[in-house]
């Protein structure tokens, strides 16, 4: 197969979502698909199955899931524009926006098309470690609004409140969060119709508190009376998806360098982003095997480094390596800079059969100038 490539697991996606739907049954609480880290659309077929429907964050990803999910269609934005809204209006179930005066201006188109409305709240409680760049709560942050900044003059008009504040975490970041929701936001809580605890919780890790996740949503059903919602994005594909690369060339200037046809960059962004070193199978950290490598991508940034690994033998050209947990925030955020090509999409059933979602070309690079 010619590489880079994504593969897709179907029995992984599988074993995601039925841990998933457990976890809903048990809590009676809806799951929702968070499109912003996995928009495959191909698999929603399998998804739907399991799932109450999908988040966005803008109009062409509530429209995607509204076409090819269905289900519930809920889409929060920092603001919007009067004219997507008059289409999301058409699309969505739940419109959440960020601050009362967009609730105040929107209102009334939302309303006469019998959408639901919520608002984002900040809970100001922030309980990420060393990564600011996805912690809401962090000062200064744009995303929902502050006690100090609640209107409760557009409590007639809200039928739910939503905040979102965890990045990759356990339920005890939710209970902290939580507490901190009920001592600011809980007094406004009477008469909605539902909360929603947004997403960023790592609910199909394996060591994953699940059960104390279903005493929380359980403890907030029976306070509020509402109906909750947790919408994950990583949790659905978590090790679900791997990308191959092959080794193009080795070199050597200080350290043993080998440059690969993905990139970081272009490919898995968040590797730079975030940052983070992605599982690479059947390697090692620096040091640890005899040989090590800094791999890196084809590309003319000369930061586009995915990290640094040792390995049992050395590399050559032409070796294929394998990255691990390669379906979230990969595909959904993959560019053509240095006009890369993009890798093709292949999905593994379960009966082992291998098919070809989508494959990108000189034409799909040319169509996005």
């Amino acid at each position: 197969m010619k590489t880079p490539y994504f593969l897709i697991d179907e029995g992984a996606l599988l074993k995601n979502l039925q841990c998933l739907q457990r976890v809903a049954l048990a809590a009676d609480c809806k799951i929702l698909l968070a499109q912003k880290a996995y928009s495959v659309y191909q698999t929603y077929p399998l998804l739907r199955e399991y799932l109450a429907g999908s988040t966005a964050s803008g109009l062409y990803e509530a429209r995607l899931g509204k076409e090819y999910f269905g289900g519930e269609v809920h889409v929060f934005s920092p603001a919007y524009r009067r004219e997507d809204v008059q289409k999301l209006v058409k699309i969505c179930d739940h419109i959440l926006f960020n601050t009362p005066e967009q609730v105040k201006r929107f209102a009334p188109l939302c309303k006469r098309a019998g959408v639901s409305i919520g608002l984002r709240v900040n809970p100001e409680c922030s309980t990420q470690q060393g990564h600011e760049i996805y912690d809401p709560c962090a000062f200064g942050s744009r995303l929902g609004t502050t006690l100090a900044n609640f209107d409760p003059s557009i409590l007639p008009l809200l039928d739910g409140l939503h905040f979102h504040t965890l990045c990759e975490q356990n339920s005890d970041d939710l209970e902290t969060t939580v507490r901190a929701f009920r001592e600011k936001f809980g007094k406004f809580m009477r008469g909605m119709r539902w909360l929603n605890l947004g997403g960023g919780h790592h609910i199909t890790r394996e060591d994953y508190d699940r059960e104390r996740l279903i005493g929380i949503v359980r403890s907030l059903r029976e306070e509020y009376g509402t109906q909750v919602y947790l919408e994950p994005g990583e949790a659905v594909v978590l090790n679900a998806g791997t990308l191959h690369t092959r080794v193009l060339e080795t070199m050597r200037n200080g350290i043993d360098i080998a440059i690969l046809d993905t990139s970081a960059a272009c490919h898995m962004p968040d590797v730079i982003e975030m940052p983070y070193r992605p599982p690479l199978f059947g390697s090692g950290n620096a040091g640890e095997k005899p040989y090590t490598y800094r791999l890196g991508g084809p590309t003319c940034l000369a930061g586009d480094v995915i990290g640094d690994y040792s390995f049992d033998a050395p590399l050559h050209a032409g070796d294929e390596l394998v990255f691990g947990d390669m379906a979230l925030y990969t595909m959904v955020k993959t560019n053509t800079f240095n006009g890369m090509p993009l890798p093709a999409i292949l999905l593994k059933k379960t009966d082992g059969s291998v098919q070809t979602i989508k494959r990108f070309s000189y034409r799909d690079f040319k169509s996005r100038l």
